[in-house]
């Protein structure tokens, strides 16, 4: 009949719509928060840890200057070194450092750093320090740079360098690994130690070239 037929599709529209309008009133999940941007990482402490700036990838060892520390840290003598990033290509390795002068008066270098490599072990390797790049590659102007005057005020920062070749030119002499290095920035001053991040692959060339101090520009 025509009466049970209408009734019929009067069930079935209501029915449809209560499945639309129970989907159309699911509610939409928010779209998600964006992720908190990157915080800057807490800065190192004493005289045995380093700091590496962010980047690297160039034999420059510049960059920007740590913020002045005048806290207990701060190492005899009132400065502290600092990693600085470096550079390789075709075994030749190019690293740079940094001397904070964490301390409340100026701080004087000249000349060269006096560098002492250490090994796993604690000793010294049998690996020649030398000043410049000589014997070992040209071109790089921080190592060949000749040495200045550099004055330090508080929460300024030096720079300097080290050049080696990652090459084993004979199999029957270990390679060498220098895990840390021991520094005296300037006569009679106190001798500092920082443990590397990253440690100098010397391989047997037993030949490790500083440069000299330069000012730190921004």
């Amino acid at each position: 009949m025509v009466t049970k037929r209408w009734v019929r599709g009067v069930v079935g529209g209501v029915v449809v719509a209560g499945v639309m309008a129970g989907t159309a009133g699911c509610d939409t999940p928010p779209a998600p928060r964006a992720a908190p941007g990157p915080t800057a990482a807490a800065s190192g402490g004493g005289s045995g840890s380093a700091s590496r700036p962010a980047g690297g990838g160039s034999a420059q060892p510049g960059g920007s200057v740590p913020a002045p520390d005048a806290s207990p840290q701060c190492p005899e003598g009132g400065v502290r070194l600092l990693e600085a990033g470096g550079d390789a290509a075709m075994g030749l390795r190019v690293e740079g450092f940094q001397l904070l002068n964490c301390g409340t008066e100026e701080y004087v270098l000249e000349g060269y750093p006096e560098v002492t490599p250490r090994d796993g072990r604690g000793d010294r390797p049998e690996v020649a320090v030398v000043h410049g790049a000589s014997g070992i590659t040209t071109g790089v102007p921080d190592i060949e740079a000749p040495p200045q005057r550099v004055v330090l005020a508080p929460g300024q920062a030096a720079a300097w360098s080290v050049v080696w070749r990652n090459l084993v030119t004979d199999p029957s002499v270990p390679a060498t690994t220098v895990t840390a290095l021991e520094v005296v920035p300037r006569p009679d001053a106190p001798r500092l130690r920082l443990d590397l991040t990253r440690p100098l692959d010397l391989g047997n060339t037993g030949k490790l070239g500083t440069g000299p101090w330069t000012a730190v520009t921004r």
